[in-house]
Formats: structure tokens, C-alpha cells, sequence
């Protein structure tokens, strides 16, 4: 855990923004290479990276924001709200910024909405590789207590380790998991858009797989106050969102595989 990474006089470079920032260029080179390969301007990600970037960051606070009012925001100065250099980014917030923000721009230039989307996905799974590991550095989204050999410890101040105790609480890295899982994620969906049927399809499948794995990798997390237990019925934030957003992506894959792609744009 390591939340600056240095100081140098008055200025602080805060490890969380610095990997989210290579994740997003490191997502834009991706998508550059797909572009290309599938017939666009490969200067096409890079031109629609201020409206991504902008709504993905308004939508990713803004549900940060009305989640966790009461607990980090009620009695705290009001420009809190925008420390987004802290921390406190909800990534589905995030997706569904930016999506409406690029679908907006991409309508305006008139260009194949669905072709694009197909080039934008597999790198937003690389992005979210860093972005997890930035989590993991500023200490947020912390796994549940665990006694396997690769549970994790956080340093003393951390609210595994509040001050008052003297043995650190081993939980689970979940940053880790999903960051590796992202990272596999990656290069299947890199695979896929080489191999598509139809426009759409790479993206339906980002939004199958993102659900499922984001899914999976919430049974692990332990900075909710809900833990989650789907056998009874009990799910957290993240895992109802993912259940929405599946059933977009199957809904998505099942209306686009009857829309033929031409060879010459796959």
C-alpha cells in the first residue's frame, strides 16, 4: 500500500492517479491496433479519449459519490466530492460515463457505433488491469479475512489494521484477483476481435465476461458493509450492477448476430 509515491515540494503524485492514467493510455493503444485492423483510423481512440475520459470520470464519482454519501461525504468539506485523486471511483459509474459520452460522439461523426465499440472493449479491460492494481495501492477495496497463504496484510492506520490492534487482519488480495482475471480477459477479447461474426459482439462479450468476473471477484471483497452470500440471497452493489449489465450484453449478443458483419470491416 503506497497511496502517494513521492513529493516533490508542495506537490504529491498520488499512485492510485498515476495507474489509472497508464491504464487508460495503455486501453487507448489497444484499441488503436484494432481500429486498424478493422478498417478505421487508428488516430480514432486517441480523438474520442476526451469524452471518454471525461464521462467516465464524471460517471464513475458521481456513483461513488451517491453511494457512499453518508459514510466518507456528510460533515466533510464539500470539495471532497471532487478528490477523485484519493480514490473513490465506482467503475461501473465509470462505464456507463463514458459509453454515453462515446455513443454520443460517435453518433456525431457519423461513424459505425457497434464497429467502434468492438475496437474500444478489449481495451477496457486492460485498463481495468491497472486500474485494480491502483486500488490496491491506495488501500480501498480490500479483500475479506482469509488464512490462505497468499492473504495480504496492510500497513497500521489501514481499517484492517485500525491502530488500536497489534496483529494486522490477512485478508484477501482482491485487487489482485480481478486484475489478474482482467489481464486473461484481455488478450481473449484481443482474440476475438480478430475472429469476430458481427459489429457488436466483441463488445456483448466484454459485457458478459466484465459481469461475470466482477461477479466472482465480489464474494472476496470485504470493504462493504453488505458481504455477499448469493445463496441466500444476499448481494452486493457491484453484484446486482453486474446482473444488469450481463443481461444488457446477452440482450446485446442476440439482437447483433442477426445483423451479418461484411468481411472487408471485420
Amino acid at each position: 500500500m503506497k497511496p502517494i509515491l513521492f513529493h516533490v515540494g508542495d506537490y504529491s503524485l498520488h499512485t492510485f492517479g498515476l495507474l489509472v492514467g497508464l491504464g487508460f493510455l495503455l486501453g487507448l493503444w489497444a484499441a488503436s491496433r484494432n481500429a486498424l485492423r478493422s478498417g478505421l483510423d487508428p488516430q480514432l481512440p486517441y480523438d474520442l479519449s476526451p469524452w471518454l475520459i471525461l464521462g467516465g470520470l464524471i460517471g464513475a464519482r458521481t456513483l461513488y459519490v451517491f453511494s457512499y454519501w453518508d459514510r466518507d461525504f456528510v460533515g466533510q468539506p464539500w470539495t471532497d466530492v471532487f478528490a477523485i485523486w484519493q480514490g473513490g471511483l465506482v467503475y461501473y459509474g465509470g462505464l456507463i460515463g463514458g459509453t454515453i459520452a462515446g455513443v454520443f460522439r460517435v453518433v456525431q461523426l457519423k461513424l459505425p457505433l457497434w464497429r467502434v465499440a468492438d475496437v474500444l472493449a478489449p481495451g477496457v479491460a486492460l485498463g481495468q488491469v491497472f486500474g485494480r492494481m491502483g486500488c490496491l495501492m491506495n488501500g480501498c477495496c480490500y479483500g475479506r479475512p482469509t488464512h490462505l497463504p497468499w492473504g495480504i496484510t496492510y500497513p497500521h492506520g489501514h481499517v484492517t489494521f485500525p491502530n488500536s490492534a497489534t496483529v494486522p487482519l490477512m485478508v484477501h488480495p482482491a485487487p489482485i484477483y480481478e486484475s489478474l482475471l482482467n489481464l486473461a480477459f484481455f488478450g481473449l477479447l484481443t482474440l476475438l476481435h480478430r475472429r469476430r461474426r458481427f459489429d457488436g459482439q466483441v463488445f456483448g462479450v466484454y459485457l458478459v465476461g466484465y459481469a461475470i468476473i466482477r461477479s466472482t471477484c465480489e464474494l472476496f471483497r470485504g470493504d462493504y458493509s453488505v458481504i455477499s452470500d448469493p445463496a441466500r440471497g444476499v448481494l452486493t452493489p457491484g453484484q446486482w450492477t453486474s446482473l444488469f449489465t450481463g443481461a444488457c450484453g446477452l440482450a446485446l449478443l442476440s439482437w447483433r448476430r442477426t445483423v451479418p458483419t461484411h468481411p472487408r470491416n471485420r
